[in-house]
């Protein structure tokens, strides 16, 4: 008579310390990734052109958390928007911004979003806008023409826009576009309030920022995320997802790593 072959026995006290010992390397990692994205570096993506000039659509950054310290809008939008209006007001080691920095921020109208722009006005400035020009505590701010700033769109069509350097009192520059006369180039004269700043895209066209009432208007200090540091990875949009045969194409290994100014 043919003796059948029997299948190993698995204890059940091993099996059940594999799934433990898999269950607790998995929450180690999530909270791993909590912990960096709150405490360290956010990851950002650029889904608009309102940056142009610095930043591109498809640039992916990290975004430094403790630069300007925690508030509530510290927490990654998934966690934060169920529990807008119940976590507390003001800042945990909390460090003053600087005019220039490129800042990731929830404005008031929109606390739910992320949006990136430039700190142009510090607590007490005075910001205005005259033929494109910007006036700072009621002096012009340098800006000299850099010749044209290449856009291409996703079907590969080119666009020259006039690009300039502005610098700031500090020394800083940095490219702005200035592509048709708009509704904001001439404003009236924003004061900043106290604990307030006052932000700017560098595609001056083409930017929903504190010239305007709504959304954005006035950023609070606690409102911050963070600053824009690096440029981690940049894919261009000219190409489709599914176009394998351009992948190669799409990255644009210049920008990787770069640091943002």
């Amino acid at each position: 008579m043919r003796q059948m072959n029997s299948l190993p026995i698995i204890p059940q006290e091993k099996s059940k310390n594999e799934f433990l010992e898999t269950v607790s390397v998995v929450m180690q990692a999530v909270c791993l990734a909590i912990g960096v994205q709150f405490f360290a570096y956010q990851p950002f993506y650029i889904p608009s052109s309102s940056m142009y000039g610095t930043l591109l659509i498809g640039d992916y950054l990290a975004v430094s958390k403790f630069s300007y310290g925690y508030s509530w809008a510290s927490w990654p939008v998934s966690i934060m928007q169920p529990l807008n209006g119940i976590l507390p007001s003001g800042r945990v080691f909390g460090s003053e911004p600087k005019r220039g920095d490129v800042v990731v921020f929830k404005p008031s109208g929109e606390p739910h979003r992320d949006y990136i722009k430039r700190l142009i006005g510090m607590p007490g400035d005075t910001v205005q806008m005259r033929d494109g020009v910007m006036i700072l505590n009621g002096k012009a701010i340098q800006k000299a023409p850099a010749g044209y700033f290449l856009q291409i769109d996703n079907i590969g069509r080119e666009k020259k826009i006039a690009r300039f350097e502005e610098t700031l009192p500090e020394g800083q520059k940095y490219f702005v576009l200035d592509e048709r006369n708009s509704e904001v180039d001439n404003t009236p004269v924003f004061k900043v309030p106290q604990g307030h700043y006052f932000m700017m895209g560098d595609n001056r066209d083409n930017s929903q920022d504190s010239r305007y009432p709504f959304p954005v208007a006035f950023v609070s200090f606690d409102h911050l995320v963070g600053r824009a540091d690096r440029i981690i990875v940049s894919v261009s949009n000219q190409y489709s997802a599914w176009d394998v045969f351009h992948w190669g194409d799409s990255m644009r290994t210049e920008r990787f790593f770069t640091e943002i100014k």
